[in-house]
């Protein structure tokens, strides 16, 4: 009897402990980022205009916040203990566009457009008494000359960055016509300048990592896609606009404009300015790089559209475990797509580079400053005035708070003499991580020209030989045939990682490792293979993602019947008159100069579209409501997605132009549909459609 009864307990036992695990399985199997880095939301006063510029935290814990419209908040509780709400105090106010605040020595230290300003309490009474000019720097009055910093250097100086400005007949293009425009400029306590490096565009994000200076970038003229770059005192970042102040006898830089021009056709008054020729000779960043002295590479390229738009601050992660299992690593914001990223770095050969991955999104408005809480807690300034963003309100402060639950991710992506080494938070399962055709890698570039932006070039996709997993599960090692240095390498897991606790996906399943050097060291002799046909390895561009098949989007025929293209760019052959022809412009801050269009059912349109924004921009007709859905179908076409226009190939695109950029125009010829009603215009450049939109009222 009590064998009986012993066996029952042990049964009810095993059934318990198995359905708990596969509890613990099915939570596990369906998490998303909520579940495991939780976003906290600080509420904001009305009357207070929180567009955060600065991030500062302070000794006892409260944290200063300086805003676009020149005032700097202190915020005392700002962790909301037990329940209550913050307090926030104007401590100064009546500045220019802070983009920057540091706290140094019992002071706060805020970068206006042209001066570095000291903020002193003296009388104790909660309110900054003295505003010392540090040092300034000359403005022309050009409304992007921003400035941002202040980063404390570990020798107490402090760096500040300058943007270039976009005037005259070639607005597009970066200028710098006072110095130190486009330059990093390090400051003494005491007002000494020292100009520090140049071929700065828009760097709006910077910080200190493992002590050394980083700053972020802007894609943009010159610029193929956002990245960061380790600088040193003396690189030239690549941007030309900050050489005229070169020559100079302060500056340490040795580039010159020569030597871009000489190299790269800068296209100088020429007009509009695109990438239309797929004939034109070009060059890569890194190739001319090697011929121009203290040129400096890119530490880790961001892709654009798919890691963000606006790449802004960066933050390295407490070597604690306050923040999860990525101690060391660095968190780096995007303000268009109201996003955090993830980059693991690591040096070789002298050099940093290493992996980007996506780290969480959903913030509520554009994510643009960082700072740690003293509770390990990250805190996130935002704002979206004129820069619009996916996170739709004006301004935000909110924190980033880890659940103590450990994702299963790729933790880190190092290099290897033959490839590379995922190393994962959690064991995965062996089985199916050991099998090579679960993994696809593409390498791929950017161009180094005046035009803004660029496409991504000399796709490459690798065959994986061989992958090789660790005795504990927790690292695969990919041998890879024919990687390229200085090139970038998309890095793709199947769904079949999974891990071995539990069965979960990996949250995020792709890396974009920067290759700026591949290791010395023994490679491992494995034989070649070719990839199963048929195994989701197979389809490199594709693997992992949303399925969709954008090539034929601008070519399809419109849903009238009419045998029209979608972007039917000369008039059509049976057209003998043209019912209606309009133009459209667009404005700053992510507008069409037109916000409604007013047609009759069924006429005969010719548009023309002008883009004067100093970024690219396109004209999508989609039906009401469905602007969004359509734009976020468009952030999922990955690599290919410039290439695209952004716009992918389904039924909901009505008619639309390809991607104009600055200065550019296009005409379109369309039959109005034969529905009456109101239909939606769009650009769906990732991050411009929550916010660029306009009525299309059909009669």
């Amino acid at each position: 009897m009590k064998a009986i009864v012993k066996n029952i307990l042990l049964s009810l036992s095993v059934t318990a402990v198995v359905g708990f695990t596969a509890k613990a399985q099915n939570k596990e199997a369906g998490a998303t980022e909520k579940d495991f880095y939780r976003i906290v939301t600080l509420p904001i006063p009305e009357g207070v205009e929180l567009e955060v510029g600065g991030l500062a935290l302070l000794p006892n814990g409260d944290m200063a916040a300086s805003t676009r419209r020149g005032d700097v908040y202190i915020i005392e509780n700002p962790y909301m203990l037990n329940g209550t709400t913050p307090y926030y105090r104007k401590f100064a106010t009546g500045m220019h566009e802070l983009l920057g605040l540091a706290y140094k020595d019992g002071a706060l230290y805020a970068v206006q457009r042209g001066e570095l300003t000291k903020l002193v309490d003296k009388n104790g009474d909660g309110k900054a008494d003295v505003y010392e000019t540090v040092f300034a720097w000359p403005l022309t009055g050009n409304y992007h000359e921003y400035s941002y910093g202040p980063v404390v250097m570990p020798n107490g100086n402090f760096m500040v960055n300058a943007n270039v400005g976009f005037d005259g007949f070639e607005w597009w293009r970066g200028k710098s016509h006072v110095p130190w425009r486009a330059w990093t400029m390090e400051i003494t306590p005491d007002g000494k300048m020292m100009p520090f490096a140049t071929g700065l565009r828009s760097p709006a994000g910077q910080g200190l990592i493992d002590g050394k200076y980083f700053y972020s970038e802007n894609q943009g003229d010159w610029v193929g896609s956002g990245h960061m770059m380790q600088l040193n005192k003396g690189d030239f970042a690549g941007h030309p606009a900050g050489l005229n102040w070169a020559a100079r006898p302060e500056s340490p830089v040795k580039a010159r404009t020569q030597d871009i021009y000489s190299r790269v056709d800068p296209r100088f008054n020429q007009g509009k300015i695109e990438d239309d020729d797929p004939n034109r000779p070009y060059k890569t960043f890194f190739e001319v790089a090697k011929e121009v002295p203290g040129m400096k590479l890119p530490t880790v390229w961001l892709p654009h559209s798919i890691l963000g738009t606006s790449t802004s601050s960066m933050i390295q992660i407490p070597n604690d475990d306050r923040f999860g299992p990525f101690a060391g690593q660095v968190i780096i914001g995007d303000q268009g797509q109201s996003r955090l990223n993830r980059v693991y770095l690591e040096q070789v050969k002298g050099e940093y580079q290493g992996a980007a991955f996506t780290f969480r999104e959903g913030f509520e408005s554009g994510v643009l400053r960082l700072a740690w809480g003293n509770d390990g807690s990250l805190f996130v300034g935002q704002t979206n005035r004129g820069w619009g963003s996916k996170g739709q309100k004006d301004f935000g402060l909110e924190r980033v708070v880890w659940s103590k639950r450990t994702p299963f991710e790729m933790k880190a992506v190092k290099a290897m003499p033959d490839g590379f080494e995922i190393e994962f938070t959690k064991p995965v399962n062996k089985k199916a991580a050991a099998d090579p055709d679960a993994y696809a890698i593409t390498g791929f570039i950017y161009k180094y020209h005046p035009v803004y932006g660029s496409n991504t070039v000399r796709e490459q996709q690798h065959v994986v030989n061989a992958a090789i997993v660790s005795a504990d599960g927790t690292k695969v090692r990919l041998v890879v045939d024919g990687l390229r240095e200085k090139y970038v390498h998309e890095i793709t897991l199947d769904d079949k990682i999974v891990s071995a606790d539990s069965a979960a996906k990996v949250l995020h399943s792709v890396a974009y490792y920067t290759l700026n050097n591949i290791p010395e060291g023994a490679k491992l002799n494995v034989p070649k293979r070719t990839p199963k046909m048929g195994m989701a390895g197979h389809d490199h561009m594709n693997m992992g993602k949303p399925t969709t098949t954008p090539a034929k989007a601008s070519t399809a025929k419109t849903p009238a019947g009419t045998g029209l293209k979608k972007n039917q760019t000369t008039k059509p052959a049976s057209w003998t008159t043209i019912d209606q022809t309009i133009t459209l412009g667009t404005k700053p801050g992510l507008k069409y100069d037109k916000s409604e269009l007013t047609v009759k059912a069924g006429s005969k349109i010719k548009l023309t579209f002008s883009n004067n924004d100093d970024m690219p921009h396109n004209f999508v007709v989609v039906p009401d409501g469905q602007a969004v859905a359509v734009g976020e179908l468009a952030m999922k076409l990955g690599l290919s997605s410039v290439k695209l226009s952004h716009i992918p190939n389904t039924p909901k695109v009505l008619y639309n132009t390809t991607l104009v950029g600055p200065g550019g125009s296009q005409t379109i010829y369309f039959e109005a549909p034969s529905k009456p009603g109101k239909y939606t215009y769009v650009c769906t450049v990732p991050g411009h459609f929550y916010v660029m939109q306009g009525t299309l009222i059909v009669n």
